[in-house]
């Protein structure tokens, strides 16, 4: 740092101006807002951060996600799950971690608070030096050129009496003449005086505003340099989240690599198998004719057997008594 760029730059050829270094301050101040913005900044982050942490947390420990899985495709879901519980715990960390820069920012910005509170102590205070002392230069000064027009006045009322006759009035004027000159003379060594004060107190002034363009600088350099360097700091931290959280999905991505879809099926068949006969055919069973030691429904009978054919004829004969026949109906009686 050249350390010389404010002092040589913030100056006013009005001595009572104070432009330069109401600018440097103004600048500062606008500086120290800046901070705290950024301040504010990372405390809302670590707010998004911290509530999506634990929203994550509670999706993966509360919402089912393939829990009735099996086998290996079953263990990539519980890696899964793991890791995203794992994630929600770094972005909650990560809000812990942004809160702790925005604590050591606040600290920072109260450091240079008070720092320059001392600087600005001592500046207005020579402020008020210098005008204080211009004004009462000032007033010397008038008071100084009233004197002198007061002795202008007395000689030429001197000269203008010089063909007066009356000796008295003479006298009287070349007392006042006489009074008039000390007069100024007075008030010459007390402008003087005060032009000599007012010198010394622009000196240690113009000393003290080198001073405070000095300190301020190196704080302006400090403050950029820490802004700086938190903000680096801070998207580092989220680049650092970005490769954990990468890293942890990548223990998810291997978990998938070593998913069998083959295993996975047998695993489920063996587990579930219910056996290997497939039901038989359903027969047909004749109502007027079953067939003796039929099979029960659903049960294998053996090779398919031909459809039955058409109901016997009765051996009776209609003029039977065993058959008898009802209008169209026929009853036979057993």
């Amino acid at each position: 740092m050249t350390g010389s760029l404010f002092k040589g730059n913030f100056w006013s050829p009005d001595i009572l101006s104070t432009i330069g270094y109401d600018s440097i301050i103004h600048h500062l101040n606008n500086g120290r807002k800046n901070c705290k913005e950024f301040e504010d900044f990372l405390k809302e982050r670590a707010s998004i951060e911290e509530r999506y942490g634990k929203d994550l947390l509670s999706l993966s420990r509360k919402k089912p996600c393939g829990q009735s899985e099996i086998n290996t495709l079953k263990r990539a879901l519980e890696v899964f799950k793991q890791q995203v519980d794992n994630v929600a715990q770094c972005h909650i960390q990560l809000a812990q971690t942004l809160r702790e820069e925005a604590r050591k920012l606040e600290e920072f910005r109260e450091k240079q608070k008070l720092q320059r509170k001392k600087t600005e102590l001592i500046m207005d205070a020579v402020h008020k030096q210098r005008s204080l002392q211009f004004k009462k230069t000032m007033d010397a000064k008038k008071n100084y050129e009233q004197k002198c027009r007061d002795k202008d006045d007395a000689e030429q009322a001197v000269h203008r009496s010089a063909n007066l006759v009356n000796p008295k009035q003479q006298e009287k004027l070349f007392v006042k003449l006489a009074t008039a000159k000390t007069a100024a003379e007075d008030s010459d060594k007390a402008y003087m005086l005060h032009i000599n004060t007012l010198d010394k107190v622009r000196e240690e002034w113009q000393s003290e505003h080198i001073k405070a363009c000095e300190a301020l600088e190196a704080q302006e350099y400090e403050r950029i340099n820490f802004f700086r360097n938190a903000l680096w700091l801070h998207v580092n931290q989220l680049s650092k989240q970005c490769v954990t959280s990468d890293e942890m999905y990548e223990e998810v991505r291997k978990s998938l690599e070593m998913c069998s879809i083959e295993q996975d099926i047998e695993y489920f068949v063996n587990q579930r198998k219910t056996g290997q006969m497939p039901p038989a055919p359903i027969m047909y069973e004749n109502y007027y004719c079953p067939q003796k030691n039929a099979a029960p429904p659903g049960k294998a009978t053996g090779p398919s057997l031909a459809r039955r054919g058409p109901l016997p004829i009765p051996k009776g004969l209609p003029d039977d008594p065993d058959y008898s026949s009802v209008d169209d109906y026929s009853l036979i009686y057993q």
